[in-house]
This record gives structure tokens, C-alpha cells and sequence, in this order.
């Protein structure tokens, strides 16, 4: 899916791979964190996508500041998941791709924040 649009490509892939990893959470009988993971994990894009689609500047920032949220909500359950014992899955890549989105998002929220002000 090629969108020229790097967030929301960003987003959707980075969907796709908590979907994966929700997969192989299931199948080590690991149901909690896997839920809260895939929940909003996959929240990002679809907020990203709304955003995209704003109907005012406000709209779009109150958008993109809600994917933020989701974003570092699931920054807290990977690291949760990282330093517990409940699975041996490595989830160092997707601690580094969630702060690349989480980056991103913060300064498409902060520029534009700007440019409303101006």
C-alpha cells in the first residue's frame, strides 16, 4: 500500500506487525496484554486515516493528538511486555518503529499547532 503519505503508511504497517505479534501472543496463551496491544496498536493508523480526512486544522490536530496517545499507550504495553516474563517474543523492533511514529506524530502535532497560532 503505497499512499505517499509516510504516517500513514508508517501506521498501517506497523498495524500489520501488531497484528502478527497479537497472533503469536494468542498462540503462547497470552490473552491480556496481546488485547490491550492489538487494541491500540492498531488504533494509530485508523486515527492517522481520520486525521487525513479532517475537516478543520483543530479536527486534523485533535486527531493526530489522539493517534499520539494511542501510540505511546502502546509504547507501555510492548515495554510491559518487554520486562515481564509472560513470553520470550523480542520486542525491541517494535519499540523502535513506535518511537519513530510516536516522533513523527509529535511533530505533525507541534507544527501545525503552530500554524494555527500564526
Amino acid at each position: 500500500m503505497k499512499t505517499d503519505n509516510l504516517i500513514a503508511d508508517k501506521t498501517f504497517e506497523f498495524a500489520i506487525s501488531i497484528i502478527r505479534l497479537y497472533t503469536q501472543l494468542q498462540n503462547e496463551k497470552e490473552f491480556i496484554i496481546s488485547k490491550q496491544l492489538m487494541r491500540c496498536g492498531t488504533s494509530i493508523g485508523a486515527n492517522v486515516e481520520e486525521a487525513i480526512a479532517a475537516q478543520s486544522k483543530r479536527d486534523f490536530i485533535h486527531k493526530m493528538s489522539i493517534a499520539s496517545k494511542e501510540a505511546r499507550e502502546t509504547k507501555y504495553w510492548l515495554r510491559l511486555l518487554d520486562k515481564s516474563v509472560v513470553t520470550k517474543i523480542s520486542v525491541d523492533n517494535y519499540l523502535t518503529e513506535i518511537g519513530h511514529i510516536i516522533n513523527i506524530i509529535t511533530k505533525i502535532v507541534k507544527t501545525s499547532q503552530e500554524h494555527i497560532s500564526k
